[in-house]
């Protein structure tokens, strides 16, 4: 009998183990850390600390996420660091910004590519805007390319940096335009960018439509048009690109995410993807999002999965033209 018990035992704490190890059973048993490859203040980190923020509940992980940043080289520093260096263990999750790491991995350059990452859940989907300072004589797309005719070169403004959503949205402009601009990455991300808009460091700005938002609500900043398709809801009143003449499509539309470094357990993928879209889905996060004029998109692991492939041929294809 006692030899029964303890073979039993065993067997049980056998299972618990593969069950752990498979990312069914405890996981998660400690905290979660999710690294952001923008500094604080900007909005992937705004947006990465409202839709972690309900984690720790017993509906959710049942373990709190800790944001780090990791800035830098618009973003390069940390998908570096989260390609080569962190753990493939589920405790170690990486924000992602589509098409940023994506332009990136074409251009060269960098350790990581679409291979180097799984995604778990997209929660944004943000369109690039341009800003002028709230003092600004342009009023219009319009007025911005006429100085940018009469002044080729001339017309400087500031983004996120080198291959971001912010740079991507410069570079079609500039084609559908036919002009040339000075387009300023900044090293702070698009929280120093706006910053550079603000303090008349430069004429005018690409940057995130919620960052934007937040900015002009203090009276900071115009928003004078949306790189997208269609207006937006959180500012009905500023036109498309393609309404103001330029054939502009939303290429440059920054979808925002959760991912883990390839190599994770399958059953630690499969347990977050399942848990971690409620997460964004959660009313609290939701209101905290709609107050700051952040807007939401969720999709699954699968939807995220097909994004990232339509995004990697038509990067393919802008980056090739421009």
């Amino acid at each position: 009998m006692k030899t029964w018990i303890a073979g039993a035992a065993m067997a049980l704490m056998t299972l618990g183990t593969t069950a752990s190890a498979d990312g069914h059973g405890d996981f998660p048993e400690r905290p979660i850390m999710m690294m952001v490859s923008y500094g604080a203040g900007g909005a992937t980190d705004f947006q990465a600390r409202i839709v972690t923020m309900t984690a720790g509940n017993e509906d959710a992980l049942g373990m709190p996420v800790a944001i780090i940043n990791k800035p830098g080289a618009g973003g390069r520093v940390g998908w570096n660091w989260f390609s080569s260096q962190a753990e493939s263990d589920g405790y170690t999750l990486g924000a992602y910004n589509v098409p940023h790491f994506i332009a990136q991995s074409i251009e060269g350059g960098v350790d990581y590519s679409t291979d180097s990452f799984e995604p778990i859940a997209n929660w944004g989907a943000d369109p690039a805007v341009f800003v002028v300072a709230a003092d600004s004589d342009f009023n219009s797309m319009a007025d911005v390319v006429d100085y940018a005719k009469a002044n080729p070169g001339g017309l400087t403004f500031s983004g996120a940096g080198l291959f971001v959503g912010h740079h991507i949205a410069a570079l079609q402009l500039e084609k559908a335009a036919g002009v040339k601009l000075a387009y300023i990455p900044s090293n702070k991300g698009g929280a120093g960018a706006m910053k550079s808009v603000i303090a008349g460091e430069v004429l005018g700005g690409v940057n995130n439509l919620s960052d934007a938002f937040r900015a002009r609500e203090a009276g900071n900043v115009k928003i004078l048009g949306v790189f997208d398709l269609e207006r937006n809801a959180f500012m009905e009143d500023v036109p498309t690109m393609q309404e103001q003449g330029f054939d502009i499509d939303n290429a440059s539309v920054n979808f925002r995410g959760v991912m883990v470094p390839a190599g994770t357990p399958q059953g630690v993928i499969d347990h977050l993807a399942a848990v971690v879209p409620t997460m964004f889905e959660n009313s609290r996060v939701q209101g905290k999002m709609s107050a700051g004029g952040s807007p939401m998109h969720v999709m699954n692991r699968e939807e995220v999965l097909e994004m990232w492939a339509a995004r990697q041929t038509t990067l393919e294809e802008l980056l090739a033209g421009l």
